[in-house]
């Protein structure tokens, strides 16, 4: 039977996906950029920044999951998720600004090592606190906006296209505004930090919560997290989804390097008629990427009606490893951007994908438990992709260290790198990124939820959906 919950109005699904433009451009913007400012820009070593990634990982441990179960449990007149996110929006834009804050100016600022270690440790612990709260609430009323099937896709569809807006900025727009030796990023933290500040409080203005998702109570904190990891479909879903957030993250950070190094992006040069400096070379090579992605949607969405997200996942995870290998051939900027251009088509069905079999899961969930727990599920999963983040700083760490890598000097910005620290750049670009999408498909393929299973599935949770809405 079709849903009978009221349907969404457009512009409560308009407003809610353009949240996921300051959701992505911070983001990304971190991933992307933020280990390069720290150890090629201001000189920390790699290894430090790898350990500081480990205590990040250590801490999303603790914040993921917990944010997701207060969310759950929340009952006040606004709603369970909409009060965490507007208690968290204001902090989590001024620590953003935090991570690139100028330290009194210049490029190579007077502060030691030690204390840039430690300035950033405590910075990216407050900032993932903050972000995790708001996105993970945002995140979690994604079910909950709409139970009806083809709303569910188009409100999927709309959140992406905005993300892709925000990737683009978050990759494109850092060293355009922050300048060759990012002496400038205070006023690119400003721009980035304002754009974001407003696509959240459009995501919050969109924001719809249904009292009958709260109608039950969740179960307690052990018990919730022993029911979400005892759910098979769940456990393999996490699985495939860290190996997608490693290639998200560790192909956006190894790029800058691989542009630099690689690439040999130094100078000017020329594409179709038109002179490209070092930092809009740089920024077309990523941004070439989510360029390509934009009209790909559609390819991945039909793909996705005839055969469903779960199997359309699957081969986007392999075609994105048969083109990451690529990345091991190209030694100029023309050949790299056909490289990030062929990935961008596999890109958009890894970004677009997840979402609807996490639906699915939580729908699945409220039939066996009777009680809705996105933020649980949101937050387990928060807490599982951030290891992509530990994933990714202790392989850079590792390769940089093996390899040979040479740090820039306040003299010499542009080092000759040994033959062994360029392959390892490529191997940090293509070689883990391909592995990582092969391990993902193994992972989809102990997924169950999917075909008349998951039809049947959301057609009994929108029939208990109407009961309790009704009782209420």
């Amino acid at each position: 039977m079709p849903s009978t919950a009221p349907a969404l109005a457009l512009r409560h699904r308009l407003l809610y996906a353009a949240g996921s433009l300051g959701v992505a451009l911070s983001y990304q913007a971190f991933s992307a950029y933020i280990q390069f400012l720290y150890i090629d820009v201001l000189g920390v070593r790699a290894v430090w920044i790898g350990v500081v990634w480990a205590v990040y990982g250590v801490w999303n441990a603790v914040n993921d999951p917990l944010s997701g179960y207060w969310s759950d449990r929340t009952r006040t007149r606004w709603g369970r998720r909409v009060p965490w996110m507007v208690g968290s929006l204001v902090p989590l834009v001024i620590t953003f600004y935090l991570l690139w804050f100028p330290f009194g100016g210049g490029a190579r600022p007077a502060w030691s090592e030690v204390s840039l270690l430690f300035y950033f440790l405590l910075i990216v612990l407050l900032f993932d606190f903050c972000w995790t709260v708001y996105v993970m609430n945002w995140t979690a009323l994604f079910p909950e906006m709409t139970s009806d099937e083809s709303q569910r896709a188009g409100l999927s569809a709309g959140r992406e296209v905005f993300s892709i807006f925000g990737l683009l900025v978050g990759v494109a727009l850092p060293p355009l505004l922050a300048g060759a030796d990012w002496s400038g990023r205070g006023g690119m933290a400003l721009l980035l930090s304002a754009v974001t500040l407003v696509s959240l409080v459009l995501g919050l203005l969109g924001s719809r919560e249904r009292p009958e998702f709260a109608a039950e109570p969740s179960p307690p904190f052990r018990q919730s997290v022993r029911l979400a990891l005892r759910n098979r479909d769940f456990l393999f879903f996490l699985g495939a989804n860290l190996m997608i957030q490693y290639v998200f993250l560790g192909l956006s950070a190894a790029i800058p390097f691989y542009a630099k190094y690689v690439l040999n992006i130094q100078g000017p040069t020329t594409l179709f008629g038109l002179t490209l400096n070092a930092d809009l070379q740089n920024s077309v090579l990523l941004a070439a990427a989510f360029l390509a992605a934009l009209p790909a949607m559609g390819l991945w969405w039909a793909l996705a009606r005839r055969f469903g997200a779960y199997r359309a996942l699957r081969f986007a995870c392999l075609t994105g490893a048969a083109t990451a290998v690529y990345f091991f051939f190209p030694s100029t900027f023309q050949a790299g951007l056909i490289g990030t251009a062929l990935f961008g088509l596999s890109l958009a069905g890894l970004l677009m994908l997840t979402n609807p079999l996490v639906a699915d899961i939580t729908d699945e969930d409220e039939l066996q438990t009777g009680a809705r727990r996105e933020g649980m599920f949101f937050g387990m999963n928060g807490l599982i992709i951030r290891f992509a983040f530990v994933i990714q700083g202790i392989l850079t760490a590792i390769v940089f260290t093996v390899t040979g890598y040479v740090n820039p000097t306040a003299g010499v910005l542009f080092p000759q790198q040994p033959d062994s620290a360029l392959f390892g750049l490529r191997l940090l670009t293509g070689g883990f990124t391909a592995l990582a999408l092969v391990v993902a498909f193994i992972f989809l393929g102990g997924y169950r939820l999917h075909g008349a299973r998951a039809q049947r599935v959301r057609t009994e949770a929108a029939a208990l959906q109407a009961r309790k809405r009704e009782a209420l």
